[in-house]
């Protein structure tokens, strides 16, 4: 895989063009109020023309949010810490795919940072 994903590397910058890249020093972001208590964003990417969002996100032990939904599908990778909505709980490299529209809990017993993504 590792040779695979450097020449998808290589080829995307071999006219030396980069302009396509991004990097978001996330360490040196502030967490910012996720809209429920116990919930915190850091905004990494967002195209809002092509309704494209991706955060990182930080939950406080014993934080919950109560049943929602979204308009876009939203990926969700855990990091560290557990995880949890109304059907399981998840751990640090789990990885969960709602559909948009999809009615769902979230919170955390222990505390957890997850990779959200959302598109439409």
């Amino acid at each position: 895989m590792g040779d695979l994903m450097t020449e998808i590397f290589m080829e995307a910058t071999k006219d030396g063009n980069v302009r396509s890249f991004r990097t978001v020093e996330s360490a040196k972001l502030d967490w910012e109020y996720g809209g429920s208590e116990g919930f915190w964003l850091k905004s990494l990417h967002e195209n809002a023309g092509a309704g494209e969002l991706t955060f990182l996100m930080k939950v406080d032990a014993g934080a919950h949010a109560e049943s929602h939904a979204h308009e876009q599908t939203e990926q969700i990778y855990v990091i560290e810490g557990t995880f949890y909505d109304q059907t399981r709980t998840y751990q640090a490299g789990d990885f969960v795919i709602r559909e948009r529209g999809t009615n769902h809990t979230a919170g955390s017993k222990t505390g957890a940072i997850v990779l959200l993504v959302y598109t439409p």
